[in-house]
């Protein structure tokens, strides 16, 4: 896109949308130095290196464009500043979540910094054939010819393919095309997340459809296509590979940019879910009119196990829709719909569906909104059923000390709880002290007790640690982020010095308030910066990215 000045008079003649290649490249470059720097965020959550801050940048920049792009053809008459806006905010929002996850397995060893390799391994021995390993790599039809050379040798037996952390450009698709159709019909795993990062859409989609149509023949049992900004034109290039399975049993799509109308294409692409017992949906614009194309989806998987819908912009209808697709099941044991907006009614209706998932044993459910009403219509259900649960998490609920009794008398009978998260709720002393008399007795398998940010002072902090002295593998107590005099900190190192690992399970307290309140002002951070974009009233594309930034 070029920008000429030759008309000043005339600024509506800008063209802000779409940006140039060089622009994008910038923000992306603006965007690593922002999730990089030391802030806030990199205090409380972990410093990223600049190696993971590239490769979130990238693919923050993928989605946001695609987001941006789908916005615009939705609003044809909206002007270009409207869409850069939209832009620029929706890339604020998942670098504060990329912030918030912190700096998960970015340590890398010297053997891992390699370039590409396969797995060693004989061709007559080897099932897994991967290239994922290493730095990211730009796949060129010379390097294709190199790192598939294994995969076109005589009597090989890989049946699990993993191209994953390479982009493929279109003429290493073209080469990946000829040799896997010599061993298409022996693959049973297919994993191709992140591999057409940095590539243009057009040839993304063109790389996406010669893979689609050469696996279009395996009768696979897995398909990752994560962390490809997809959308629904990516959906539908996969399109001759979705509508060939239908013996899938594991089926990833997460951070692929899946909208409404794209979570609407997997459902109508797919032919067949019965044999689905994985499907994961993390970090996703679904929205909840996606949110009711996916419940059909899950309506019809009657062996599902293991569902994630997490990070998806979910609200009530959405979720309702979710739970009641949950009902019609009985199968779960693993759900995570975490960091969605579905409010108490959502938080009563998933009460009803996880009745019927007995075999239940992890249950993420944190950032719903479900307040009192919800938690406690979920407390009594799991404490009715899901009797082999190990993982409870229901952190940042608005939960207070109202719900406690309801859900101490479910953590008392989950015997085989291994971690508990109430983090970022409102239980302060009275309701961490009910909570922690629950896990008192037996509870003997629990390794992690979570009441961060709780509002918790001397006697709550207390409660939590006699709660857990007792356990034999008992590795983690996080109490930090409440109002904990010196008094109190030493009063609870005192009695787990008591404790099968002593003082040594007692997690950070760097944001323990000795005094005063905690500042939650910082949840805000991402509307701020929303709104200093929606007041931007400059022409010039660059003006209008440049603040793009986590204070």
């Amino acid at each position: 896109m070029a920008i000429t000045n030759n008309h000043t008079e005339r600024p509506y003649s800008i063209k802000l949308w779409p940006p140039s290649e060089s622009t994008r490249f910038r923000l992306v470059e603006r965007m690593i130095d922002n999730l990089s720097s030391v802030s806030f965020f990199s205090n409380k959550y972990g410093l990223l290196n600049k190696e993971v801050a590239a490769d979130n940048a990238k693919k923050i920049e993928d989605i946001a464009f695609l987001a941006a792009n789908d916005f615009a053809a939705k609003e044809p008459n909206a002007d270009g500043s409207v869409t850069v806006q939209f832009y620029a905010k929706e890339a604020s929002k998942l670098m504060l979540e990329v912030l918030k996850r912190g700096p998960v397995g970015q340590k890398v060893t010297d053997v891992e910094k390699q370039k590409p390799k396969t797995v060693e391994a004989s061709p007559m021995n080897a099932s897994v054939f991967d290239i994922s390993g290493g730095d990211r790599g730009f796949v060129d039809e010379v390097l294709a010819e190199k790192l598939l050379r294994p995969l076109a040798e005589a009597g090989n037996t890989y049946t699990k393919i993993c191209f994953s952390n390479q982009s493929f450009g279109l003429g290493a698709a073209r080469v990946a095309e000829r040799i896997l159709m010599g061993v298409q019909k022996n693959l049973k795993d297919v994993d191709l997340a992140d591999f057409i990062a940095g590539r243009s859409e057009a040839e993304a989609l063109e790389v996406m459809s010669i893979f689609s149509s050469v696996l279009q023949g395996c009768e696979l049992r897995s398909l990752n296509l994560s962390d490809n900004a997809l959308g629904e034109k990516g959906v539908r290039a996969f399109g001759s590979l979705l509508k060939s399975q239908k013996v899938l049993e594991e089926l990833y799509f997460m951070n692929n940019g899946i909208s409404g109308d794209a979570a609407r294409a997997i459902c109508e692409l797919l032919p067949s879910v019965e044999n689905l017992k994985i499907l994961h949906f993390h970090n996703n614009m679904t929205g909840d009119d996606g949110a009711e194309a996916v419940s059909q989806l899950v309506r019809n998987c009657s062996v599902l196990e293991d569902f994630k819908c997490s990070s998806t912009r979910v609200c009530t209808e959405g979720g309702i829709a979710l739970a009641g697709a949950l009902a019609a099941g009985t199968s779960l044991k693993k759900l995570d719909l975490r960091d969605n907006m579905f409010g108490q009614k959502a938080g009563v209706a998933l009460s009803e569906a996880l009745s019927r998932h007995l075999d239940l044993t992890e249950a993420y459910l944190s950032y719903l909104a479900l307040r009192d009403k919800g938690t406690i219509a979920l407390a009594k259900s799991l404490a009715e059923g899901a009797p082999s649960l190990k993982v409870l998490e229901i952190a940042g609920n608005e939960i207070t000390e109202k719900a406690a009794q309801d859900l101490a008398e479910c953590l008392a009978s989950k015997k085989l709880l291994t971690k508990f998260v109430a983090s970022e709720n409102e239980l302060k002393d009275e309701g961490s002290v009910v909570v922690c008399k629950a896990l008192m007795e037996g509870h003997e398998y629990l390794k992690e007790l979570d009441l961060s940010a709780n509002g918790i002072s001397r006697i709550g902090a207390k409660a939590a640690a006699e709660a857990v002295i007792n356990k034999p593998d008992f590795d983690l107590l996080n109490i930090d982020g409440n109002f904990i005099s010196e008094e109190g900190i030493d009063a609870v190192k005192d009695v787990l010095r008591n404790s099968v690992k002593g003082v040594s399970v007692l997690g950070s307290l760097e944001d323990n308030d000795l005094e005063g309140e905690v500042d939650y002002s910082y949840e805000n951070t991402d509307d701020d910066e929303d709104e200093k974009e929606s007041s931007n009233g400059d022409d010039d594309l660059e003006a209008k990215l440049k603040d793009l930034k986590m204070q």
